[in-house]
């Protein structure tokens, strides 16, 4: 009855582990992005913004078949233009966007495509390059809380190796880069389309 016992807790052991083995939990990804700013005014200011791309990497741990938390760094650079009484100015800034999120896989699946949906939050941090024609004195690097909201799906190639494509959206308030003269107190939205690659191990 022993020996009856322990070959029955072994084998439920083994089958366990073997079980988490074949679990894909971790996910690293490259993706191009776009990186599109809406224009905003305030207190005698209007701010416009140079569309551009960038880069973004990130890792996902999946809880489970239905929920992942993720984190990603991206990387883009555009221009600001501030437009008041007194002229024009221009700040040409790296933006650095630092995120986290829940990921929320929907139910439906369709043959090798899996579509999410994400929330999560954290900052664009503007880091003026200071290049001529692009730089205004005194302006500093500066970083702004932003809500991030999303969607995408991806297409499985093999069990490890999968195409993504992605939307994010951030809210946050203009960046004024500690300057008095372009701050226009009011928020903005930058859309992030993105397509890349997926390696699940």
């Amino acid at each position: 009855m022993k020996r009856g016992l322990f070959v029955t807790v072994a084998s439920i052991l083994l089958f366990t582990v073997a079980a988490m083995s074949q679990e894909v939990r971790n996910e690293v990804s490259v993706q191009g992005t776009g990186f599109f700013t809406k224009d905003s005014s305030g207190d005698g200011i209007s701010r416009t913004i140079t569309n551009t791309g960038g880069l973004q990497i990130g890792y996902r741990y999946n809880i489970n078949r239905w929920l992942s938390a993720e984190a990603n760094y991206g990387f883009d650079r555009n221009t600001q233009r501030y437009f008041s009484g007194f002229g024009e100015n221009r700040v040409q800034s790296n933006v650095h966007g630092v995120t986290a999120d829940v990921v929320v896989k929907l139910p439906f699946h369709m043959s090798k495509f899996s579509p999410y949906a994400l929330a999560g939050g954290g900052g664009l941090i503007f880091d003026p390059t200071g290049n001529g024609g692009g730089a205004v004195p005194g302006a500093d690097t500066q970083a702004k809380g932003a809500f991030l909201y999303g969607a995408g799906a991806d297409y499985a190639l093999t069990r490890h190796l999968s195409l993504r494509a992605e939307y994010r959206g951030f809210v946050y308030k203009d960046p004024d880069f500690g300057l008095r003269s372009l701050r226009t107190d009011s928020w903005t939205h930058t859309a992030q389309p993105s397509a890349g690659i997926v390696y699940r191990f």
